[in-house]
């Protein structure tokens, strides 16, 4: 189908630092092509200390909507005029959408992690989770895992300044669902080897492990191979993490279907549209690459 921008193009982009290494602009442009819409998406690297400005111009620009990567996902908060029940949960959000000069705010995350653990034959549905980190996206995982009806989730944090609201997240969690949500040390080794020994899942939904630091955010001691072990990030396409648990013998998943699906979901926020994904994921996600 012919595809070009023209005056009436609805402009859709991703606002994050660093996005270079981002797929999301080719996911979504050959999704507009192939439906014939309308739109065209790219991505902007944006530094914290600009992020107001660059909603601020968005908007002013009558842009439809845009996603956020790190580190905007809870930044963002503060500048929408309203969140969907599940990014008001999580206390972050990774899609906005433009709606009669309003700024709305979804969570994409969770969705997205979710039905890629589906997508690769795992359920984890009445199981329990150890989760690692407590960031925009982990807190969108953790939410939707709770939502979908995960039993238990571990979550491992440091324990720095922003301990207390991670609390408060989890009690949150714990009222609105039937799901068991529990927050640790990561530096507490014995408890991390509890919660991993009675889960089925360990997610890292840290940034280590991509650059600069492609360390693992745990010891490989730690690891049991009954673990189903993922990693949100996909940029290295193997982090140390999932190295160290292949040698064990667990099966492993990387970030880059969840990538796929929380932009199918926020591709529908925009258009009203189901994105075919079977197309998407076969051009532009069936291979491996750094």
């Amino acid at each position: 189908m012919n595809y070009e921008i023209t005056g009436t193009t609805r402009l859709t982009c991703l606002l994050g630092s660093p996005v270079a290494h981002s797929i999301s602009p080719q996911m979504h442009n050959e999704a507009f092509r192939l439906l014939g819409l309308d739109y065209v998406y790219t991505a902007f690297d944006v530094s914290p200390e600009y992020l107001k400005e660059a909603v601020y111009a968005l908007k002013l620009l009558n842009a439809r909507g845009f996603n956020l990567t790190m580190p905007h996902k809870t930044a963002i908060l503060e500048m929408l005029d309203s969140l969907t029940p599940a990014a008001t949960l999580a206390q972050a959000v990774n899609t906005v959408i433009f709606e009669n000069g309003k700024l709305i705010g979804h969570t994409t995350d969770g969705i997205g992690y979710m039905r890629s653990v589906e997508d690769a034959g795992f359920s984890i549905i009445g199981k329990n989770m150890t989760l690692l980190g407590a960031g925009g996206a982990a807190t969108a995982i953790c939410t939707q895992a709770a939502l979908d009806g995960v039993k238990k989730i571990y979550v491992f944090k440091r324990k720095n300044a922003s301990w207390n609201s991670t609390q408060q997240f989890i009690d949150s969690v714990n009222r609105s669902t039937s799901c068991e949500v529990f927050l640790f040390d990561i530096r507490d080794k014995n408890q991390l080897k509890h919660a991993l020994a009675d889960s089925a899942i360990l997610t890292n939904a840290t940034s280590v492990g991509m650059a600069p630091d492609y360390s693992s955010p745990i010891s490989s001691s730690c690891l049991d191979p009954h673990l189903f072990v993922s990693d949100i990030i996909y940029h290295p396409w193997e982090t140390q993490l999932l190295k160290d648990a292949k040698k064990i013998g667990c099966p492993t998943m990387n970030g880059l279907y969840m990538l796929l699906y929380q932009g199918a979901a926020s591709f529908e926020c925009w258009t009203n549209q189901k994105m075919p994904t079977d197309i998407i994921k076969e051009k532009y996600f069936n291979h491996k690459g750094d």
